[in-house]
């Protein structure tokens, strides 16, 4: 069978951290190291299967700081039964946190996914990148309260968290986030209001 050639445009198409095609495939060494960066994945696709199959899809992504964290949250979130799209990093190795929380944050924007999960050092960093990314409600937070408020309140569709929280806190988190429906009634109005802010200084 003939391998197609997969390059950086290639890479830079892909949607929700995974390309699929249709045929075996090789990748130039600029793509790989791009699929590396970004966290994607590329798949043969079969016909007639959905990747997701059914399921709720929830992205995630870290810095170096975040990666044993977000590895962990990683494995909790399937284990509830949700699909994990992983925009990386991939190691312990020194990289540059907007990168990554842009990468899942544009998923929940552009409707790959549902919602996202983002560990850095602090949390505070990722949630700056996120919010620029319009149309994310992105949420640090560092208790249970802030969970129920980001949801019910705010309807938070993006969750960033700071590596040193304990990891039994953090995953009780996230399975409550995950979980947790918008309230609506007045809440809406105010969330409402959030995107009209956003609409003002948009270009």
């Amino acid at each position: 069978m003939d391998r197609i050639l997969l390059t950086e445009a290639d890479i830079r198409r892909a949607r929700g951290g995974v390309l699929r095609v249709e045929s075996e495939f090789l990748l130039t060494p600029t793509a790989q190291d791009l699929a590396l960066k970004l966290g994607v994945r590329v798949e043969i696709a079969r016909p007639g299967q959905s990747l997701t199959q059914g399921k709720r899809v929830v992205a995630v992504a870290a810095d170096h700081g975040g990666f044993e964290m977000k590895e962990q949250l990683k494995t909790h979130v399937e284990a509830l039964g949700f699909l994990v799209l992983d925009f990386g990093t991939r190691s312990r190795e020194a990289v540059d946190y907007p990168d990554f929380a842009h990468a899942a944050a544009q998923a929940v924007a552009d409707g790959s996914a549902e919602r996202a999960i983002i560990v850095d050092g602090a949390g505070i960093g990722s949630c700056m990148v996120a919010n620029k990314v319009p149309g994310v409600r992105a949420a640090k937070c560092d208790s249970m309260a802030d969970i129920e408020n980001s949801r019910q309140h705010n309807d938070a569709n993006v969750l960033t968290l700071g590596a040193r929280l304990d990891r039994a806190l953090a995953k009780e988190m996230c399975a409550s986030w995950l979980e947790l429906e918008f309230e609506g009634g007045r809440h809406a109005r105010r969330v409402e209001k959030i995107a009209l802010v956003e609409k003002r200084y948009a270009r």
